[in-house]
């Protein structure tokens, strides 16, 4: 098994809103980014994946299956932005609860991240802040042995340092190559960090899936003014935006394009700065 999540050709449509055509793999011992602004159809394409909300066209195959039957389930951890519990149970209750859906709960686990987490196993969840309902629903997903995590947005909400120890735990979760994660978030430092994968959605299509090394090696940003922007070969851009005081110009071969132009200011782009070019440039 090559990839522990294919998604091809997955279509949605709403009233004003269309996943088009979404294509994309989470290889199998990786973690894959999925990054895009709100309502680029990051949730829709999750929920979609997992057989949540119907696809009128598209295929679907997790973990080498393409039904999602009861073994299959197990292997996957979910995790959604928001409550993922009802608001009256405790982190007890849910032990109990969890006990008997999962053939492969394992207690100690469990209750060894709520320690971590410095969870209260008795109060009701409905007590607990936003980042408090992440990090025991994080919990659960580690703690009946999933292959495969999908997490959207799962550290929103979250401080630096928990996030931080988030991040650890799920590259931690990734080292045997036998797990594999799927991670939306709009927090792209973290991605950076830790995604071996990005996917970029936009208005419902992907605008590119590529190796993360790849966009901070090769991907730049020239910052100029007008008459060194009108100089350039426009075949070299691929989005601009102008600012106040400069122009900034997208390029994806940093290095070819640094030789071509010595003169040019051309700085490595982060992720974020990648995601708003396309988002907010001009082609």
């Amino acid at each position: 098994m090559n990839n522990a999540l294919t998604v091809s050709g997955l279509t949605k449509t709403y009233k004003d809103f269309v996943l088009d055509n979404v294509s994309f793999s989470v290889p199998s011992g990786s973690i894959v980014g999925l990054i895009g602004e709100n309502g680029a159809g990051k949730s829709t394409t999750i929920n979609a994946a997992l057989g949540l909300i119907h696809k009128e066209a598209g295929h679907v195959s997790i973990l080498g299956k393409d039904e999602l039957d009861n073994e299959t389930k197990e292997q996957i951890g979910v995790v959604f932005d928001g409550s993922n519990y009802p608001e009256i149970l405790s982190p007890k209750k849910i032990n109990q609860i969890m006990k008997n859906i999962y053939g492969s709960w394992d207690e100690q686990a469990y209750f060894r991240l709520l320690k971590q987490f410095s969870l209260p196993l008795d109060k009701q969840i409905k007590q607990f802040s936003k980042g408090m309902k992440m990090k025991l629903a994080i919990s659960v997903a580690l703690s009946h042995h999933s292959k495969l995590l999908i997490l959207d947005e799962a550290t929103s909400g979250l401080d630096p340092v928990i996030r931080d120890d988030i991040l650890d735990m799920l590259l931690d979760f990734v080292q045997d190559e036998e797990h594999s994660i799927l991670v939306s978030s709009h927090i792209t430092s973290d991605l950076e960090k830790i995604a071996d994968y990005i996917v970029f959605i936009h208005k419902g299509k992907v605008v590119f899936s590529k190796p993360k090394d790849e966009l901070i090696e090769q991907y730049g940003v020239i910052k100029c003014g007008a008459a060194q922007f009108d100089a350039l070969d426009k075949s070299d851009i691929i989005t601009y935006r102008k600012m106040d005081y400069e122009w900034q110009i997208l390029v994806s071969e940093r290095d070819k394009i640094q030789k071509k132009y010595p003169k040019a200011l051309i700085v490595p782009a982060a992720i974020d700065e990648i995601m708003l070019l396309y988002v907010k440039g001009e082609r």
